[in-house]
């Protein structure tokens, strides 16, 4: 399994862009965190959620995510694809050797997460966290590589959403 390989596949699958990253090129920034307690309605309530117990800061996730050497961005203007996207990125890389690959994405498992009803994660196998919500800097990650994304100013814009699978 090759970069270009995998960068194909996710554009096979249904990915607007697909780019190969080096790890050096993800923007980390601790701030993210601060966004997501003040700013996120999902804050205290999702299982992927930087609140929910057990999770790791984003200086620990920066650590251990600097143990990859490359990755595919995905880019979508639906969650639910980016998300698909990539398990099925982190699956074929896992598949071919890479047993260390692991995918990112804003969760779209469920219309409305269980936690938000306190209830546990009803599929916690395939639940991740967000690239903002481990610390990565998701605009200035992206702005390097010419992807789509702005802060939007009306519910009417469309959203890009963004994920990426991790590989060593």
């Amino acid at each position: 399994m090759t970069p270009e390989n995998v960068s194909a596949r996710a554009l096979e699958l249904g990915a607007d862009d697909a780019l190969i990253f080096r790890m050096d090129q993800i923007v980390f920034d601790s701030r993210t965190l601060l966004k997501c307690m003040y700013g996120c309605e999902d804050w205290g309530k999702g299982h992927t959620c930087p609140s929910a117990p057990g999770s790791l800061k984003p200086w620990e996730y920066e650590r251990i995510l600097q143990g990859y050497e490359w990755g595919c961005i995905v880019h979508s203007t639906s969650k639910k694809i980016s998300q698909d996207i990539s398990f099925t990125l982190e699956r074929e890389a896992f598949l071919a050797g890479h047993y260390f690959a692991f995918s990112m994405s804003d969760c779209a498992i469920c219309q409305e997460c269980a936690g938000f009803k306190g209830k546990p994660c009803v599929d916690p196998g395939r639940a991740r966290p967000a690239f903002h919500s481990v610390g990565i800097d998701v605009f200035a990650t992206v702005k390097q590589f010419d992807l789509p994304l702005s802060t939007l100013k009306s519910e009417d814009e469309v959203q890009n959403w963004y994920s990426a699978v991790f590989v060593a």
